[in-house]
């Protein structure tokens, strides 16, 4: 099986084609610009460098956020496009779970092995807050302990420190263990390894805090159509 993984929530986008047998076939990378013109030229690269067409893919996955609010609506209208224009299904994975992902398979195949080491993955979530999570590997799959939440900067020790246990913290963010952005090599290994939900129809990017539009307009936004 062939997954097309992409992630679009840092300023990093990332694409890769993954088999579920060989591992990755082919993956890259671009800044900023990608998120907003060339995310399926990036795309198109790997799909090209793994020799595999759209139509070949067995289904496309994609990083659902938290992350940056244009970047992950970009990446999930093209991961719909891509999907709905191939007739394949379209499965999505938390990007902060695709962060820590690395990170916690590297701890569970150490020798001697750390067990179930607690993995935080943190993003940089702008307005002096991070979004963090916290993920540990247990029998061969990520498992999330507790929900991923919104932090003051000051908030992230505390929330690392579990149960007289420091977890690793991994991310874009000064300060961490370990540096790191989520991939979409990742997004497209723990979409394998996940229920594997079509999310074609209903599927949303996860923002976990409202947009600047709902804080500023509770209400609705000044001279806009209301719903009938």
């Amino acid at each position: 099986m062939k997954v097309l993984g992409i992630d679009s929530a840092t300023p990093i986008a990332s694409a890769a084609v993954v088999d579920e047998t060989l591992g990755v076939l082919a993956e890259a990378q671009s800044d900023a610009a990608g998120h907003r013109a060339d995310l399926l030229v990036l795309i198109d690269r790997v799909c090209r460098e793994a020799g595999v067409a759209p139509r070949e893919l067995d289904a496309i996955a994609i990083g659902a956020g938290p992350g940056s609010f244009t970047g992950l609506r970009i990446g999930m209208a093209t991961a719909k496009g891509i999907a709905f224009a191939a007739g394949k299904p379209l499965w999505a994975v938390s990007s902060l779970a695709a962060l820590a992902y690395p990170t916690a398979r590297e701890f569970a195949a150490a020798s001697p092995p750390a067990p179930a080491q607690l993995v935080i993955p943190v993003l940089d979530a702008r307005r002096g807050e991070l979004y963090a999570g916290a993920y540990r590997y247990v029998d061969g799959k990520l498992v999330a302990d507790g929900e991923e939440r919104l932090f003051a900067p000051a908030d992230l020790p505390a929330f690392a420190q579990r149960d007289s246990e420091r977890g690793t913290t991994v991310g874009d963010y000064e300060g961490l263990d370990k540096a790191g952005r989520p991939t979409g090599a990742s997004v497209a290994r723990l979409a394998l390894a996940g229920a594997r939900v079509d999310v074609l129809v209903g599927g949303a990017p996860t923002y976990i805090r409202a947009s600047e539009a709902e804080i500023r307009y509770p209400d609705g936004v000044p001279g806009a159509l209301r719903k009938r």
